[in-house]
């Protein structure tokens, strides 16, 4: 406290720019699979939240899909 800190922030308008990042996924010029570091079934979600809080596997993201 009373450090003479500042401290800065910033948001982008992702609302503004999300219709030109669908039209480029929908040509296929921008991919996302690589964002996805765990790819597990819906029964999984509380391990798949557990190996993301804990870092575990090297776990970013872990995506959840029905019936996989």
């Amino acid at each position: 406290m009373n450090k003479a800190l500042t401290l800065r922030g910033a948001q982008q308008h992702g609302h503004r720019y999300i219709p030109q990042i669908l039209e480029h996924m929908a040509r296929g010029e921008l991919t996302t699979e690589h964002l996805a570091t765990h790819l597990m079934p819906l029964d999984q979600g509380p391990r798949g939240y557990d190996m993301f809080k804990n870092k575990e596997d090297g776990c970013v993201r872990a995506v959840f899909q029905p019936g996989r």
